[in-house]
């Protein structure tokens, strides 16, 4: 591997509260002094105009395997994630098997490191079968290379199981990460409760039913002093919780998906399932909510959620479809667009900072950061270059975005991996 300096680019790294023109030199798959002496034979990268990163990290997303793979594949998903200008990934547990022992762990690692162009992190179930009622060996998982907890497309019910996965989780310094669902409020709901819903004759699904969990977290991160993450927040009020609760010092944070921030339950007249979604989409008051969270640092962590399906599965009724849509390759181009350029809530840095110092603290990730030594994992991005949203090239096995056709400002123009281009557009 040749030596790589990327020259002249705005290198942001958060982890150092650095913003300033300057080089970047990568040797053996690590950050390098670029004041070595320089070598003719060198590599060099013109990044002149752009945003040298530390590689993004997206620690929501779910990638099929093992059991799913016509949706995507550890090799597709990673794919994806490159053209989205991710180094790292973190993948739910709720395949086919679900990830609830050390072998399904063992074999996800040694797939990733065959087939996977960036980093996988896999996370392990809190529960057995992701069923919410026996919990999963833990210990024995964190042994084999989980990096959190998460029964993620399910919520556990019971709050004595949920207290108890807590307190082992401490034991192993993880996370627990959490989709807030009450399943009682939710019912059988497959959109946000309110007139919508009601105009359409579709079952809602009230806020609460988001919120009443969200609740229920900072009183058990209280309880266990353990680290909570509550997953793709959608409603308002959960952010009004969740700063209350870590104004108060409480171990809880959260993260928002671009599609909760750029579309509104309004979408759904169309009766298009691509807008079907868990959770579901809200209100225009609810976005502003949520943009102010991310604007007062009470949202921490920026995601996507990457849910693919095949295009048969969503091609049914409303009610019957799956939830989910694709966000790997468009959720930097949304919130670059939406949070920068349009509602100026946040600037590139903190930007920056949610997609790489923030998850790799919560994780405990070795990743994040442009310090001398550390993987050179780095992303190359253009703030300013629009772009229109083209389902049909995405590198995913499926197509299933309601973002076809949008034009978006901002977006990663090369990713690199351990020193390696792995994609460039």
């Amino acid at each position: 591997m040749k030596p790589t300096l990327l020259r002249n680019g705005r290198v942001i790294d958060p982890s150092n509260h650095r913003d300033e023109i300057a080089d970047i030199l990568i040797i053996d798959g690590r950050i390098a002094d670029p004041a070595t002496t320089r070598d003719p034979q060198w590599e060099e990268i013109d990044a002149r105009g752009l945003i040298v990163a530390p590689g993004l990290i997206d620690l929501h997303v779910h990638f099929r395997e093992p059991g799913q793979s016509a949706k995507e594949t550890i090799a597709s998903g990673a794919r994806a994630a490159a053209a989205g200008g991710f180094t790292s990934v973190v993948c739910m547990p709720n395949t086919s098997p679900s990830v609830d022992n050390p072998s399904v762990v063992t074999w996800i690692l040694e797939k990733a490191k065959a087939e996977a162009c960036v980093n996988i992190f896999p996370t392990g179930a809190i529960t057995k079968g992701i069923a919410g009622e026996e919990l999963a060996p833990i210990g024995s998982m964190h042994k084999a290379g989980i990096v959190a907890l998460t029964d993620d497309g399910r919520c556990i019910q019971n709050h004595e199981i949920m207290r108890r996965a807590l307190e082992y989780a401490r034991m192993f310094g993880l996370t627990v990460m959490d989709h807030c669902q009450d399943y009682n409020l939710v019912g059988k709901g497959v959109m946000n409760e309110g007139i919508v819903s009601t105009a359409l004759g579709l079952p809602g699904w009230p806020s609460a039913g988001e919120e009443i969990i969200v609740q229920r977290n900072a009183l058990l991160a209280e309880l266990c002093d353990t680290p909570i993450h509550c997953q793709h927040l959608s409603a308002g009020g959960s952010v009004a919780i969740l700063r209350e609760a870590r104004a108060r010092g409480i171990k809880i944070s959260g993260e928002i998906c671009p599609h909760h921030i750029a579309l509104t339950d309004e979408s759904i007249r169309t009766f298009d399932t691509n807008f079907k979604m868990n959770p579901p989409l809200r209100t225009q008051r609810d976005i502003d909510l949520l943009i102010e969270g991310v604007a007062d640092g009470t949202i921490t962590v920026l995601a996507s959620d990457h849910a693919p399906h095949c295009s048969y599965e969503k091609e049914v009724e409303f009610d019957l479809a799956p939830f989910g849509i694709l966000g790997l390759e468009t959720e930097l181009g949304l919130f670059i667009d939406i949070l920068v350029h349009k509602k100026k809530a946040i600037d590139l840095p903190r930007l920056i900072a949610m997609f790489t110092i923030e998850p790799a603290r919560l994780l405990g990730l070795d990743r994040g950061t442009l310090n001398l030594g550390a993987p050179a994992d780095i992303t190359l991005i253009d703030p300013g270059l629009e772009w229109t949203v083209d389902k049909n090239a995405s590198a995913s096995r499926s197509r299933n975005t309601p973002f076809h056709g949008w034009e978006l400002k901002g977006r990663a123009v090369r990713t690199i991996v351990a020193g390696q281009t792995v994609w460039a557009l």
